[in-house]
């Protein structure tokens, strides 16, 4: 079988800066010694198969309910997606050293969101609910929020989809004091309707590209290679969000499209295609996407 390669796939930029964070860490030594434990706080990215190498090296995943058990020789390794600045004061308190692996464009978000905020403007974000992005935007915009009335409506929104741009209730306070952010690895096109649905309810609203230019890319990318293959094949991790809208995607392009974490996952008949196309996350390994590739040329 034939295979061809996007022309964008694999690692972005963020991920392979918390990779390296991460093997850095774990390679340092302070006073001719390692630390007692290296941890990231939560799944460093969302690729469990390079989550399991970096166990392997002793990397551990620390969850936010544990911080307050730490042992102050240890580092913690805040991930790609950020965290809430109160989630960085409590492992400072338990004299751990942390390494910010921060993607720049999140810690960007970061920091809009906590400057609006602190001036009493309204943080509106496009996002999906429970992400650990939407998370750590929310927590800085809450720790930097000028209200103090605890009876004050919340000055951070979440919009998850056009529909929900639709109803959301408008408040007088809003028009002329909102800024509308989104998610990193957020649709460009869900969040092109959400923004125009937005700027029409709410008078003044400042709306700002926050998507990172990979997830774009990526989809342009898999859009040309729909047009030269009868299947497509995506690699990505279960949990990773660019990597299930790159295959929401597909679907659309391509109705033979599947989606795998690893090669083990590839199902043994294509339906009589002899053009498969192969695209990955942003958090997909090389050597994953090799592995897949080389099982799909000898289907």
């Amino acid at each position: 079988m034939k295979t061809i390669r996007s022309d964008v796939l694999g690692f972005c930029s963020g991920v392979s800066r918390a990779i390296k964070s991460a093997l850095d860490a774990l390679g340092a030594e302070t006073n001719g010694q390692k630390p007692k434990k290296i941890y990231s706080l939560g799944p460093l990215i969302h690729n469990q198969i390079e989550l399991d190498n970096l166990k392997e090296k002793g990397l551990e995943i620390l969850q936010e309910e544990d911080i307050d058990s730490l042992d102050g020789d240890c580092v913690v390794i805040v991930r790609a997606h950020g965290v809430s600045p109160l989630v960085i004061q409590r492992i400072k308190a338990r004299g751990a050293q942390i390494v910010d692996a921060t993607c720049p464009r999140v810690a960007l978000s970061q920091r809009r969101a906590a400057e609006f905020s602190s001036k009493g403007m309204f943080v509106i974000l496009a996002g999906d609910k429970g992400h650990a992005e939407v998370k750590a935007v929310e927590g800085s915009a809450n720790c930097s929020c000028s209200k103090n009335d605890s009876s004050s409506p919340s000055s951070f929104i979440l919009v998850q989809n056009a529909k929900e741009a639709e109803s959301l209730l408008v408040l007088p306070q809003m028009e002329g004091n909102s800024v509308l952010l989104s998610q990193t690895t957020f649709s460009p096109k869900e969040y092109e309707k959400i923004a125009g649905i937005l700027s029409k309810k709410i008078k003044g609203l400042k709306v700002f590209d926050t998507i990172c230019p990979a997830t774009g890319e990526r989809q342009k990318a898999l859009v040309e290679l729909s047009k030269k293959v009868d299947a497509i094949v995506v690699v990505g991790g279960k949990k990773s969000a660019n990597s299930q809208r790159l295959f929401e995607l597909a679907k659309g392009l391509c109705p033979a499209s599947y989606f795998v974490e690893s090669a083990d996952e590839l199902p043994k008949d294509f339906g009589g295609a002899k053009v498969v196309g192969l695209t990955a996350g942003a958090s997909s390994p090389d050597f994953v996407i090799d592995q897949v590739e080389e099982r799909l040329l000898n289907v």
